[in-house]
Formats: C-alpha cells, sequence, structure tokens
C-alpha cells in the first residue's frame, strides 16, 4: 500500500515563517527517506489544505494528515477534518487518516525547560526565586487549547525552582503579556523570563519582541529576556515521526499505553527500570497516607 503524508502547517502573512516550515519539512524527509512527504498550509500560503490532499492523494492508496501545530482548537477539531472529509468525497479511492496534533507532552516540555535555561544564562544566571516565567501562548477562543499551555505552564513549575509561572497570550484571550507583567512586579519578581509558545517565526513573534522593548521601558528597573519559538528542536521531529507512526498502526499496544502515560512519574520510574506498569488511579505515597 503507498502511503503519502500530508504535513499541515498553520501557515502566516510574515512569509519568513512559511519559509521556515518548509526548510522544516526538507529536514524532516532527510531524517525519514522512507516516506513520501507533502505540505500544505491552512492558510497564507499558495498550497493550501484542499489543494495539499489532492497533491498527496495521487498515486496513493493512503494519505496520513498530520498537523503541525501544538494545541487542538477550530483548526484541529473543525477546519482540517472537514477539508479531509471533502478530499473523501473527490479520491473514494483513497484512505484518509488523521494523525493526532503534537500537544502538550513531554518532549514540548522538556524544548521549554532547555528555553529558560537560555533565557536564564542570558541574564547571567539570577535567583530562580526571584525570576518570574511567562509562557506566552497564541490564544484561541478554544479553552482545550488554552488549558493546554496551562497545563505546560504548571508542568515546568513543577519541574524547576521557579515560584512564579505564568501563562498570558497574544491575542483573542487573556490574560495578555502586559497585565502578567503587571502581576510579576507586584510579586516582587526582579527578572522576568517570556517563553514564546510557538512553532515557527511570524508577525507574532515580530510583535513579542515589539512589546518586549515597550516593557523594557516601562519597568526600567525589572530585567527582561525571551525566549526562542521552537521551530527545528530534535523533539518536534521525534513527535512528528510518533504521530505517523501511531497513525498507520505501526506502534504497538504497549507503546501506545506509554504515550498515553505521559508526563507520569510512574512512567519515568519505570522507563528507569525499563518496565511499566501503569495504574490509573496514580496514588502517591502522601495521597495514600491522606486517605
Amino acid at each position: 500500500m503507498k502511503t503519502n503524508i500530508l504535513l499541515v502547517g498553520h501557515g502566516s502573512r510574515n512569509q519568513d515563517g512559511n519559509r521556515e516550515i518548509d526548510r522544516f519539512v526538507d529536514i524532516w524527509r532527510k531524517k525519514n527517506p522512507q516516506w513520501l512527504i507533502e505540505t500544505c498550509f491552512i492558510e497564507f500560503a499558495d498550497v493550501l489544505l484542499d489543494r495539499g490532499l489532492d497533491n498527496a492523494a495521487e498515486g496513493a492508496r493512503r494519505v496520513i494528515v498530520v498537523p503541525l501545530i501544538l494545541n487542538a482548537a477550530g483548526h484541529v477539531k473543525m477546519e482540517i477534518p472537514h477539508f479531509i472529509a471533502d478530499a473523501r468525497q473527490r479520491h473514494p479511492q483513497v484512505e484518509f487518516i488523521y494523525a493526532r496534533h503534537l500537544g502538550a507532552v513531554e518532549p514540548i516540555l522538556n524544548i521549554l525547560k532547555r528555553n529558560l535555561r537560555k533565557v536564564m544564562m542570558a541574564m547571567d544566571a539570577p535567583d530562580p526565586k526571584s525570576t518570574g516565567v511567562i509562557l506566552l501562548g497564541r490564544g484561541s477562543s478554544d479553552r482545550v487549547a488554552n488549558g493546554e499551555i496551562a497545563k505546560m505552564a504548571r508542568w515546568l513549575f513543577e519541574e524547576s525552582d521557579h515560584e512564579l509561572v505564568d501563562i498570558a497570550f497574544t491575542g483573542i484571550t487573556y490574560p495578555r503579556l502586559e497585565m502578567a507583567v503587571q502581576r510579576h512586579v507586584q510579586q516582587g519578581m526582579t527578572q522576568i523570563a517570556i517563553l514564546p509558545y510557538y512553532l515557527f517565526t511570524g508577525t507574532l513573534i515580530e510583535r513579542i519582541k515589539r512589546q518586549v522593548v515597550r516593557l523594557k521601558v516601562q519597568y526600567p528597573h525589572i530585567e527582561f529576556a525571551h525566549g526562542q519559538y521552537f521551530g527545528f528542536e530534535e523533539e518536534i521531529y521525534a513527535l512528528l515521526n510518533e504521530r505517523v507512526l501511531e497513525a498507520s498502526g505501526e506502534l504497538n499496544d504497549n507503546e501506545r499505553r506509554m504515550m498515553e502515560c505521559d508526563g507520569c512519574l510512574y512512567r519515568q520510574e519505570a522507563e528507569a527500570d525499563h518496565h511499566h506498569h501503569h495504574e490509573h488511579s496514580h496514588n502517591h505515597n502522601q495521597e495514600k497516607a491522606d486517605a
């Protein structure tokens, strides 16, 4: 069965962002020469979803559609499935399989931790107790998508010595960056690390840079530094490989369970022992003592 893979990027009015995705896909192809990988975008590009699906369907018996998107909002939940449904009508001989988006998972946390370390070093390694951290996402009208960023903020808090880890959004929902910074200043933070929760550059990344410049003027006694978007990190490539294998049925039941346990302390302990006995009760010792 000939299988083609269609990677769906968001697209940006800033063509540098679209070109970055093209370069990203070139690298992904080289890492996986066994796969035929096509690319399309949701908006602001030449090859959009309908054309991308048609291109991927040509000569194929199966197409795996992989969203290169961090959070599951309207594009992931409604728009892409709508276009896939139309493509099934146009290409009834082709099986279209919709893979999962990247999600709020352990590899994304690893990128955030690494980016935070870089930002802290850029500020000459200040005390994390007096350094606030703000995860800055795109923002959505979908509360689940916004909640995925909140989940990552909580995970980052639990794996760092920072006493204040917040979220903010560049649009659609709140709080915005300026309000989050105001809260950090009121809480006595003397440094603030801003971590963009984005995959590639674009108009919003440029907006964030301008916002940080203004904040430095507004709060001259506060040290600000911001990290980079995720882009070409190895974890993103590995996640995409995992999504393809999962969608194609090439992961066994144990591997799927391991993915479902992502972020679980018991999984991490089990991996160290080369086995995994996962119970969904997730009772910690203290929880047992409190029962």
